[in-house]
C-alpha cells in the first residue's frame, strides 16, 4: 500500500474509535465469552464498522477479527494475500471498568509477514503506527535510545497470569528489576515500551491480534523481542505466542539470561 492509502486507513480507524469507543467508555454492559474473557457492545460495533470500512477500501482483502468464530479466523488467515488482523478493543476489561488503558489494534499481513501496524489509544489521542521502514507516534518518527540501565534498575511490564508457576514465583520471590507493572492491554504494552514507558517485558500467551501490530512498531523503534523458545514473535498462525522483550540490546541480554533457568 502507498502512504496515501495508509493515511486513509489511519484516519478511518481513529475516527471510528472516537465515535464508537469514547462515548461508551465505562458505560457499557458486558458479557463473558466461553474462555472467561469479557466482550462488550463496543467490541462488536468496532469490529463491524472497521471491517466494513476496510472492505470498501480494499475489496480484495479479508479481515481477521478477534470477535469472529475460530473457523472464520482460520479461513481468513489462510485464504488471502492481504489480511487485516484486527483487535477492535484491546483491554476490554479496562474499558468496561473505567480504567483508561485500552486501544484498537490493526495489522496488515501480506504474504505471511506484517507490513503495517496501527495501535490507537483514544484516551490520550496517541496513534502509534509502523511500516516496514519506520515507526511513528502521531506522524512523528520514534526511536529507542540505549538506556544504559542494568536489569535491577529497570521497570518491567509483566503479565503474571499467563506465566508458568515456576517463572512467576521466581519473579516475585527474587525480582531482578526495580519496579513492575501490568496494565492489561497487550497491543498498547508494546507501544509504551516503544517510547520508553517501561524497559523490559514478559507475557506468556498472546494472540496474533494482540501482538501483530505492536511488535512491528516496537521492533522498528529498535526494541528487541523473541518468544520464550527463542523464536521470532510473529508467526503466520493462530497459535498463541509468548513474549520476552527489552528496549535495548544490553537489557535484553540480561533479561533473557535471568529468565533462562526458569523455562
Amino acid at each position: 500500500m502507498n502512504q496515501f492509502e495508509l493515511d486513509v486507513v489511519i484516519n478511518a480507524v481513529t475516527s471510528i474509535a472516537k465515535e464508537e469507543l469514547v462515548p461508551r467508555y465505562a458505560k457499557v454492559c458486558r458479557q463473558h465469552k466461553k474462555d472467561g474473557s469479557i466482550v462488550t457492545e463496543a467490541d462488536l460495533v468496532m469490529q463491524k464498522k472497521i471491517s466494513q470500512c476496510l472492505m470498501q477500501l480494499f475489496p480484495d482483502s479479508v479481515v481477521l477479527g478477534e470477535e469472529m468464530p475460530v473457523e472464520q479466523q482460520t479461513h481468513a488467515l489462510a485464504g488471502a494475500k492481504m489480511v487485516w488482523c484486527l483487535d477492535p478493543l484491546d483491554g476490554t476489561s479496562n474499558f468496561a471498568f473505567g480504567i483508561p488503558y485500552f486501544a484498537v489494534s490493526l495489522a496488515l499481513i501480506e504474504e505471511g509477514s506484517v507490513s503495517f501496524g496501527l495501535v490507537y489509544d483514544p484516551v490520550r489521542d496517541e496513534c502509534f503506527s509502523a511500516t516496514k521502514a519506520a515507526a511513528y507516534l502521531n506522524n512523528k518518527i520514534i526511536n529507542l535510545a540505549p538506556t544504559n540501565l542494568l536489569l535491577h534498575q529497570s521497570t518491567a511490564i509483566i503479565d503474571f497470569k499467563r506465566l508458568t508457576k515456576k517463572l512467576a514465583v521466581a519473579l516475585v520471590s527474587d525480582s531482578p528489576f526495580a519496579s513492575q507493572r501490568n496494565f492489561g492491554a497487550s497491543a498498547l504494552d508494546w507501544c509504551w515500551l516503544a517510547i520508553g514507558r517501561g524497559h523490559v517485558y514478559l507475557h506468556g500467551s498472546q494472540n496474533i491480534w494482540d501482538y501483530a501490530a505492536g511488535q512491528l512498531i516496537f521492533n522498528h523503534c529498535g526494541g528487541y523481542s523473541q518468544t520464550l523458545d527463542s523464536e521470532v514473535v510473529f508467526k503466520h498462525a493462530l497459535e498463541k505466542r509468548s513474549v520476552i522483550a527489552a528496549v535495548d540490546a544490553n537489557l535484553f541480554e540480561q533479561w533473557c539470561n535471568w529468565i533462562k533457568p526458569y523455562i
